[in-house]
Formats: structure tokens, C-alpha cells, sequence
């Protein structure tokens, strides 16, 4: 670190992103991206002429990809915002509407506190309950910028609908966040609230069904006036956020939406049947909506299954936090990597010597 930072900063703790090795090929079951490839509509979508266009700006507004995704999701083009990934969108709202302090499960995405650290805001945790569920009635009510990823990651586990619109109802001063990067893997979205509340906003990525991790690109469903107040945000520090060659990427996979939602049923079916698998191995696994499976084993540390795995060329998420020391999440691959996977932990279960 220089002798150049702001102090504010010296103490920020930055998020982690998962590891992306380079020294050999691995299965990669950490970062919970598609392992199916874009649409044929996606892979066709850019010409020359794009490439040569790219001495342009971007369209700002996003105009045309706006208007595309408002039909998918039965809303207006002003209820649509664009972004430089979906967690562009969080750190505007963290930015935007925490003023009188923010307040999340105390187990989720952990980039909510980096947001926090990084704006000064004062935040609370809720504690999950025993089980791993979010604790509902305490995240009621709060007074302040509600935060609620749904599914939560990294447990997978959703709420269904009816208790996030309690969340939503309960704190009608302040902007609740629903948090939606893995609701198409079997949660229920808050879409289609955004017309009755206006202190919703659903924030959504390209990153995981969309099978375009690589490509940056999120959006936001709310009301018209949430809307402006994160555009305020967006040309307050950079207007051109979303590139040339995404937005027609990002038009390209919004015509094509029935592609990703085949590939999310398949990603989908091949969970549950791992899920079965690893519980019939010993493992606790709670009910995933997401594209991934969280997972405990009895006498094997979390952490020795992450380096033997990684060890046979496999790539699994490991938290260093204590409270899921013992837990690993593992992104849903192809029918062929998770056999292989489940083939490998197997190996690793009788060279441990582990019923």
C-alpha cells in the first residue's frame, strides 16, 4: 500500500473474488458461472461493423436492450437500469440510499460490507436461523436500506415470495434491494412488485443464466423514480458503463431468452440429482435454488476437500469464515463434470477413511 491512500481506506477489507488459477486445466465448480456457452443468437450477434463502431460511444441510455428486457418483464423501459454488472447496481445503491444506515443476513454475498466499508455507511446483521434461513421477522421493519439476496448465496436457499413482500411492505421509508443473481435457478422474482412498491428494487445479472459472466452487464427493475435516482448516480461517474459490444450482446441473449431458461431446467435437473448423491455420501446439503449446492461433511474438514479437490485439477469455493469453515459451495457444471466430481470426493472419502 502507498503512503498515498486516503486514510478512510486504509482499513477496507476488499472483496475476494473467487480464485482463477492458470497453471493448469480445472474443472471450475468456484465461481458459480454457466457451463453451457450463449445462445447461438449471442455467439452470431457482432459484425465488423460493430467492432469497427467501437470508436464510438455507447448509447448512454441503453435504448434498444431497455426496451427488450421492459417486455420481458412486463414493465416500461424508464422501470429498466443498466449496468456494468449487477454489482455496479449495488454499489449505487449502497451509495444512493443508505443514508440512514443499511442492514443484511449476517451470512450472504459478502460484498455487502465491502459496500458499506468503502461509503462510510453504518450497518446491521440479522442472524440467519439454525437452518440457514433468513430469519424474516427480524429483517422486518427495520428503518433503513434493506438488503436481501434471493436466493442467498451462499446457502441457496429462497424465500418464497410471500415473505419477501413482507420485507418489502414493512419498511416502506427506505429502499429494500432483492438481490435476484440466482432467481432463475428456481427462486420466485420480486418483479413483478415493483409496480405496487416503490421502494423496490430488483437488481438481476447476465452473469449466471445468461451464461455471460465474461460480458458485464446487469439490470434493475423499480419504480420510474428509483430509476432516476440511480441514473443521478451513474452519469455522476461514468455514463458510457455499459460498452458497444455488450448492450448488442445484451439484446442478442434478451431475444433469446428461452435458450437460457432451457439451460437453467437442465442446470436445475443436474442438481438435484447431485444433491441426492453427496447426501446419500453423508453430506448435509440444504435445498438450493441457486446454481450451486452448499455442503458439510462430518469429520472432513471444509478445507481438506477444497485442497484434495483442487489437487485432482477441481475448483470448489472454500470461505475462510469461521462460522462455515466446514461448508464448501459448488457450482452446478455440466452432467460430466459433476460425475466426475462426485467420482473424486468419493476417492477423497476413503483415503480419509469416512463412512
Amino acid at each position: 500500500m502507498s503512503g498515498f491512500l486516503h486514510s478512510r481506506f486504509s482499513s477496507l477489507e476488499a472483496y475476494t473474488p473467487g480464485e482463477q488459477p492458470r497453471d493448469k486445466q480445472y474443472i471450475k465448480l468456484n465461481t458459480n458461472e454457466s457451463p453451457y456457452p450463449p445462445s447461438p443468437e449471442v455467439l452470431r450477434a457482432l459484425t465488423e461493423r460493430d467492432v469497427a463502431d467501437l470508436r464510438l460511444y455507447s448509447d448512454p441510455e441503453g435504448t434498444d436492450l431497455r426496451e427488450k428486457l421492459a417486455r420481458l418483464y412486463g414493465c416500461g423501459p424508464e422501470n429498466v437500469f443498466l449496468s456494468n454488472g449487477s454489482d455496479d447496481i449495488l454499489n449505487f445503491a449502497f451509495l444512493a440510499f443508505s443514508e440512514d444506515g443499511a442492514v443484511f443476513p449476517s451470512l450472504t454475498y459478502s460484498f455487502y460490507p465491502v459496500f458499506c466499508d468503502l461509503h462510510g455507511v453504518d450497518y446491521e446483521t440479522v442472524d440467519l436461523n439454525e437452518d440457514f434461513t433468513v430469519n424474516v421477522e427480524e429483517m422486518k421493519g427495520r428503518g433503513k436500506l434493506t438488503v436481501l439476496a434471493n436466493p442467498n448465496a451462499p446457502t441457496g436457499i429462497a424465500l418464497p415470495l410471500e415473505q419477501v413482500e413482507e420485507i418489502i411492505a414493512s419498511n416502506p421509508g427506505h429502499v429494500v434491494v432483492i438481490d435476484e443473481a440466482y432467481v432463475d435457478f428456481g427462486g420466485q422474482s420480486a418483479a413483478g412488485l415493483i409496480r405496487k412498491y416503490d421502494n423496490l428494487l430488483v437488481v438481476m445479472t447476465y452473469s449466471k443464466s445468461r451464461s455471460m459472466a465474461g460480458a458485464r452487464l446487469g439490470f434493475a427493475l423499480a419504480g420510474r423514480a428509483l430509476i432516476e435516482d440511480l441514473e443521478k448516480i451513474k452519469y455522476s461517474t461514468n455514463p458510457y458503463n455499459v460498452n458497444r459490444l455488450t448492450l448488442k450482446l445484451g439484446e442478442a441473449a434478451a431475444d433469446s431468452d428461452e435458450y437460457f431458461r432451457k439451460n437453467a431446467r437442465e442446470i436445475m435437473e443436474t442438481r438435484t440429482r447431485v444433491t441426492d448423491q453427496l447426501r446419500a455420501l453423508g453430506f448435509t446439503a440444504p435445498t438450493s435454488s441457486a446454481n450451486f449446492v452448499f455442503i458439510r461433511k462430518t469429520g472432513l474438514d471444509g478445507e481438506t476437500l477444497y485442497r484434495k479437490l483442487k489437487d485432482r485439477g477441481i475448483l470448489i469455493r472454500h470461505f475462510s469464515d469461521p462460522r462455515i469453515a466446514d461448508w464448501n459451495r459448488v457450482t452446478i457444471g455440466t452432467p460430466a463434470e459433476m460425475g466426475e466430481f462426485v467420482q473424486q470426493v468419493k476417492t477423497i472419502l476413503e483415503e480419509e477413511g469416512l463412512p
